[in-house]
């Protein structure tokens, strides 16, 4: 069982840059992946990017590729997502999300159906 809590999100203005971050606790391990992804209403969750904690690969989606850079303190358990440039478009609640095992090829993917520990949610809200 793994538990997941989610830093406060925020309000930014457009253009502005916001830093998240997912602490995981319980029956943690060296090697799990856990991921970022984000959801509107009346849209399906949105996978932006995974990490494998512990090696450090990364992989991005499309809509988080260039902007948004994911990195984890291995040590704490803890996943990061920055967020620069921000758009009005990515208000959205992002959820942390996590996983158990090491994946065969060393990389974690944001596909929402391999995932089965959540965080609660958060809210960014980007102004125009």
């Amino acid at each position: 069982q793994l538990y997941l809590v989610e830093s406060e999100g925020g309000s930014v203005q457009t253009g502005g840059s916001l830093t998240l971050s997912c602490a995981a606790s319980g029956d943690t391990d060296d090697s799990y992946c856990m991921a970022w992804f984000r959801q509107v209403p009346g849209k399906d969750r949105e996978g932006l990017a995974a990490i494998l904690i512990g090696e450090g690969n990364t992989w991005y989606n499309t809509p988080a590729k260039g902007r948004f850079a994911i990195s984890q303190d291995s040590a704490k358990n803890t996943m990061f997502l920055r967020m620069n440039s921000l758009k009005p478009e990515d208000t959205a609640t992002y959820y942390c999300a996590a996983h158990l095992g090491r994946p065969r090829g060393g990389y974690c993917y944001a596909w929402r159906q391999e995932y089965n520990y959540w965080g609660q949610g958060t809210q960014v809200t980007v102004a125009s």
